[in-house]
């Protein structure tokens, strides 16, 4: 089967993971500095924190910014779960704005909209979390202006957009929010096994996060109640978590860095195919926003909602290992305990009746392809004459 994602990995990789295995330390050591320094380099971000996944990260990343109890947090339904149950983690309460139809990431007009509504009713959200889906930026922009009027925090979830451009810069790099996370599980462009960040350009959040990541214990005196009492010493002065990350995957992900710009171009030379291959076909490509270049984590095709099953169950029988990128959120069964119903975000629902995510990976061949064009071609015209 040809999976929708799959890991790269060269001896360099398997060099530098040896490496660390042959070195004093397996935890808490060099290579989680060089691994953070790499991602805040090639982002443009002056800080970055490494963490265990990037559910962790965005965990850390809201209680860095002050979610709690009391407060909203707001973000899209196409998501992964991680994404809004972060926030429960905190104590906060989630709700959902509804998606742009064309680029399947969130809405600035609904955004806008539910604003207008909330400030009226004295509800405004702490937190805005945008969902840069299958690799493409958010309009950004759009949402900062936003926060400056509204007075939110914006954490960009950026779990699919290692590598992204958006104008002019790179997704990460923070201009337009207070946090981005990263994810490096092994289907996505950058693999650390298991793995997460989060950047900012706000040096005591970063040093939140720091502290966080790690039971709360600080050795900063700076950060401490009184003198420390010696090189020993630590304080802890916060409830944290332990999220961190070992030097194992960092040097991973470190190795794998070096050839980022290489797998989005891949993944950008691949969806250019498949935007040419497919372009006959009675089925919706992904759309490109001409303010950001995508780093094409998936390639979502839209199809008639009626045949969806048909066609997806015809894929895998003939080997491409498509999948359905997502399930939104507020109509899983947890959310509507919460009191979500279906209809509240129409646009993500409908994109979600008909969506199929193609395979996709840097290390697909032309010929796998080639191979999955013609079995989507097969599978489209079959159900379509049925």
């Amino acid at each position: 089967m040809i999976p929708y994602g799959r890991q790269d990995i060269d001896e360099n990789d398997v060099a530098a993971v040896v490496a660390v295995l042959r070195s004093d330390f397996l935890t808490q050591g060099p290579a989680v500095q060089d691994f953070e320094k790499v991602i805040a380099e090639y982002v443009g971000a002056p800080h970055c924190c490494a963490v265990s996944n990037a559910t962790a990260a965005l965990h850390l990343a809201y209680l860095a910014l002050g979610l709690g109890p009391g407060d909203v947090l707001w973000t899209v339904p196409n998501t992964f779960l991680a994404t809004a149950n972060a926030a429960l983690y905190c104590g906060a309460e989630v709700d959902f704005v509804d998606t742009d139809p064309r680029s399947y990431n969130l809405s600035v007009e609904a955004l806008s909209r539910k604003l207008d509504q909330a400030e009226k009713t004295g509800r405004l959200p702490a937190i805005v979390a945008p969902v840069h889906f299958a690799g493409q930026s958010c309009d950004m922009r759009g949402v900062h202006a936003l926060a400056q009027r509204y007075g939110f925090k914006v954490v960009e979830d950026a779990s699919h957009a290692i590598g992204a451009d958006y104008l002019g810069g790179k997704v990460g790099d923070c201009r337009y929010s207070d946090m981005c996370v990263f994810s490096f599980h092994p289907v996505k462009i950058v693999t650390t096994g298991e793995g997460g960040v989060v950047t900012t350009r706000d040096p005591e959040a970063a040093a939140t996060l720091f502290q966080l990541r790690s039971h709360g214990m600080t050795r900063d005196s700076s950060r401490m109640e009184g003198e420390s009492e010696g090189p020993w010493y630590y304080q802890q002065t916060m409830l944290g978590m332990n999220y961190r990350i070992t030097d194992i995957q960092a040097a991973l992900g470190a190795s794998q860095m070096r050839r980022i710009d290489l797998f989005v171009a891949r993944r950008r030379a691949l969806a250019a195919r498949y935007d040419d291959l497919l372009g006959n076909l009675p089925l919706t490509r992904p759309w490109q926003d001409l303010d950001g270049r995508s780093a094409f984590h998936l390639y979502p095709i839209h199809v008639d909602s009626q045949q969806r099953r048909r066609i997806f169950d015809a894929l895998r029988a003939a080997g491409i290992g498509v999948n359905v990128h997502y399930i939104p959120v507020h109509t899983q069964p947890y959310y509507r305990q919460r009191g979500f119903e279906p209809g509240y975000c129409p646009n993500a629902e409908a994109y979600y009746a008909g969506a199929i995510s193609l395979p996709l990976f840097s290390a697909m061949t032309d010929a796998e392809q080639d191979e999955v064009v013609e079995a989507v071609r097969a599978a489209v015209m079959d159900a379509r004459s049925a």
